[in-house]
């Protein structure tokens, strides 16, 4: 199945086109971290370190300690994104 990709995150097909860039979570890793800690618990704060942004990295790490598909841990990641988003203070 094709879905279109934005900011280099899959989104679902209902999602909006205005979530926020994956460049802009890569770039401001530590400050998203905690809540990327928050969200998948399971994953260690080293886990998080190695992943510094890469979204590829991320899911992987997702899927692996949530024993998910590569395709679940993406639409997690689009979901937590979509958060991230809305919680940002230069969109509000």
């Amino acid at each position: 199945m094709h879905r279109p990709r934005f900011g280099g995150v899959f989104v679902d097909g209902g999602c909006s086109g205005q979530q926020m860039n994956w460049n802009r979570i890569a770039g401001n890793w530590k400050q998203f971290k905690g809540s990327a800690r928050q969200q998948w618990g399971r994953l260690t704060e080293d886990d998080l370190e190695v992943v510094a942004g890469k979204r590829e990295h991320l899911a992987g790490m997702i899927q692996e300690a949530y024993g998910i598909t590569r395709e679940a841990s993406r639409k997690q990641l689009s979901e937590w994104l979509a958060r991230q988003h809305k919680t940002d203070p230069i969109h509000k």
